[in-house]
């Protein structure tokens, strides 16, 4: 039976999740108080879509709450999040995730909590982001990073520069000259093309490899990859909003933090909150400024202001005093792809981050198929396990005459992380994870189960 999902609110956040989800087998139904915006998605997806409020109890009760599965409250005021998932709980939803911007909801003393509203899960934007741009912050080589498995297990995505050891060698000659660096190359994209790797693909200058490992061999990974991590001690934050104040606050302990703040009132409120922190009134932009502050000694600098063109523009200059680690916080999807091509270290998005969140809370309750999507990359990494009485058993098959369609990304068999090679034994019972293009998920399945 198909799992049935009610959104409401289908900006930025709301319209990209609901493009993925579409891709499974969900029964979806939006709500969006703009015709346009129901127009656009029910014009493009496999959707049903009602114009209204998604607060309205009116508008609510055209749909058969108790037989919805999840009920998604996604867009961006807090309140009318809020009373919609008061009113789907109260008809009678299964589970409901809720977007919030304001995060003193959060806090173990608040006088109202998002469980009084029936809420079971509560999605943070910017505090998504702000992991996302911590974890980078940790593994500074890369452009971006995915979690498997609780953490243990990172896709790592590295730009191969013009001085990487790996440039003009295959896959299967650095993975043979690399035994004790167990690792999978998952996909590569290069240029505007994304696609998986076989054995004899050879690494090309500036392509972006996803590299599969377990934690405590990233850094190694890295080395390997001609981009080794590097220890950051000074990071410099443009923008004390709310994403900028998120980071300050947990960096600030661990790191020298700045924050440069141009609204003068915002600056001094914002140093009164974070003793520890050293917040600068003053532009970003101003080349005059940024020498007097010694930016060439900055570690990661971070663009996060509420405007994506000064972001932009800022990360872009930064990168010309040869600041080691550039992260860029854009809003608009969109501008993923151009901004990669442009040289800048790590693009993250608080609407794509949150997306994430919300696909990984419903994808860990369906045990049949979870299924991880790649912001602009039309590859996706499937977890299967092995039945006894697949094909690949039946005819034995060996991961040698996989077809290269498929990337055989890692393996738990009782509960033990395996990073598979040429000769690795796939059994029934097997974890997998299978890096796949989309139009071939139905094919893996059909394979191994």
């Amino acid at each position: 039976m198909d799992i049935k999902i009610v959104v409401i609110g289908v900006g930025e956040v709301g319209f990209n999740l609901v493009k993925a989800l579409s891709k499974e087998k969900f029964d979806i139904t939006v709500i969006d108080i703009n015709e346009e915006k129901c127009q656009r998605i029910t014009n493009t997806m496999d959707v049903r879509g009602i114009v209204g409020d998604g607060a309205s109890q009116r508008i609510l009760q055209q749909i058969e709450m108790a037989e919805i599965d999840y009920l998604l409250a996604l867009t961006r005021i807090d309140e009318v999040n809020l009373v919609a998932a008061k009113s789907a709980y109260e008809m009678g939803a299964k589970k409901i995730i809720c977007r919030l911007r304001n995060t003193e909801y959060s806090h173990k003393n608040a006088i109202i909590k998002p469980e009084q509203f029936g809420i079971d899960y509560v999605v943070y934007p910017e505090r998504a982001a702000q992991h996302d741009i911590e974890n980078l912050i940790r593994q500074t080589s890369a452009v971006a990073i995915e979690e498997f498995k609780g953490g243990e297990i990172n896709m790592v995505g590295i730009k191969i520069e013009h001085s990487s050891p790996l440039i003009g060698r295959n896959v299967h000659n650095v993975e043979l000259s690399n035994p004790y660096i167990p690792h999978k190359m998952a996909l590569i994209i290069r240029e505007n093309e994304s696609f998986i790797p076989t054995k004899n693909t050879t690494y090309k200058k500036d392509d972006i490899g996803y590299f599969i490992g377990k934690v405590k061999d990233v850094h190694e990974i890295q080395r390997m990859a001609g981009k080794p991590a590097f220890k950051v001690k000074n990071i410099m934050i443009m923008g004390a909003g709310k994403i900028g104040r998120l980071l300050a606050k947990s960096l600030q302990d661990d790191y020298n933090v700045k924050i440069i703040e141009h609204d003068h009132n915002k600056a001094k409120e914002i140093g009164k909150k974070l003793p520890d922190t050293l917040v600068l009134d003053a532009d970003g932009l101003d080349i005059d400024f940024l020498s007097s502050e010694n930016i060439e000694e900055t570690d990661c600098f971070i663009a996060a202001t509420e405007n994506e063109q000064t972001n932009i523009l800022a990360s872009l200059l930064v990168k010309h005093y040869r600041v080691k680690q550039v992260i860029l916080h854009i809003t608009t999807t969109n501008y993923f792809r151009a901004v990669r091509r442009i040289g800048i270290d790590a693009v993250v998005s608080k609407n794509i981050s949150a997306v994430n969140e919300v696909l990984k809370l419903i994808r860990s309750d369906q045990q049949d198929l979870p299924v991880t999507r790649f912001e602009d990359i039309d590859i996706d990494a499937i977890e299967l396990t092995v039945s006894p009485d697949c094909k690949y058993l039946r005819k034995r098959y060996t991961l040698e005459q996989l077809s290269e369609e498929y990337c055989i990304g890692f393996i738990i068999r009782n509960n033990e992380l395996i990073i598979p090679n040429a000769h690795t034994e796939i059994r029934s019972g097997d974890q997998l994870l299978v890096i796949v293009k989309e139009e071939n998920i139905s094919k893996a399945e059909k394979l191994f189960q």
